[in-house]
């Protein structure tokens, strides 16, 4: 049986540290109620109790987010554009792989390109490999084509692509000088009439209106979506012709 696709834990550091530190929390909390424990401790157990069971929640949510519902998103994120299965698409900040699988499963006749900086603290095994091998386990490796790139500078022409996404990566640029960059990077070389599609867990309102400057049509912005512990948003949009 060939391996299914693996899209990693997301910020695995904060993930990890949550863990750690629930794990820490919740027994000293339970040794709080002892006889022998210190009075300092008494005193701290319903802090303990409360951090530790928050952050273990937290963890849990956090690992279901990136093991379950993300998938889930990725694919109500590509939903918002019309396709017809040969479009060219451009995933910016690809990961491992999750919104470019998925969307290569919509072009049987057309092309995904997957580009990113592989930042291992984004995203656990985050590696050109592990888009490929992704790809290779979901049935769409001849139709997917990885690259190395920067989300601000794009290698890529004007209008080269139908449809260009990116998911949970813009917020990662520290500056917002350098977001809006990004922001513009994609609506270049998106081709006029095609889509645009981003979700994200931060400034996506800054996005939404960089975009409308540029002239974007169908603007659409969704409601909060509790993922990662976040509020979060998609934004849909299309050039115009």
């Amino acid at each position: 049986m060939s391996a299914r696709p693996a899209y990693g834990i997301d910020a695995p550091g904060v993930v990890r540290g949550l863990g750690l530190a629930a794990a820490v929390a919740i027994p000293l909390a339970i040794y709080a109620r002892a006889d022998s424990a210190p009075d300092w401790l008494r005193l701290l157990r319903p802090s303990l109790t409360g951090a530790g069971v928050g952050m273990g929640l937290m963890c849990l949510w956090m690992l279901l987010s990136s093991l379950l519902l993300k998938q889930r998103v990725a694919g109500a994120l590509l939903d918002r554009a019309p396709w017809r299965g040969d479009e060219r698409v451009l995933d910016v900040g690809c990961g491992r792989g999750l919104l470019s699988v998925a969307a290569a499963r919509r072009v049987p006749s057309g092309s995904v390109t997957a580009i990113d900086k592989w930042q291992a603290k984004d995203l656990s095994g985050n590696t050109a490999a592990g888009v490929r091998a992704n790809a290779l386990a979901a049935g769409v490796a001849d139709r997917v084509t990885v690259e190395t790139g920067d989300a601000c500078a794009l290698p890529f022409a004007d209008g080269s692509f139908d449809v260009v996404g990116s998911m949970t990566v813009i917020h990662n640029i520290p500056s917002a000088e350098d977001r809006a960059k990004a922001i513009a990077e994609i609506w270049r070389v998106t081709r006029p009439g095609g889509n645009i599609l981003i979700y994200d867990i931060h400034h996506t309102g800054a996005y939404a209106k960089q975009l409308r400057a540029l002239g974007a049509q169908n603007l659409w912005r969704s409601g909060p979506t509790f993922l990662w512990g976040m509020f979060d948003h998609r934004i849909s949009a299309v050039k115009p012709a």
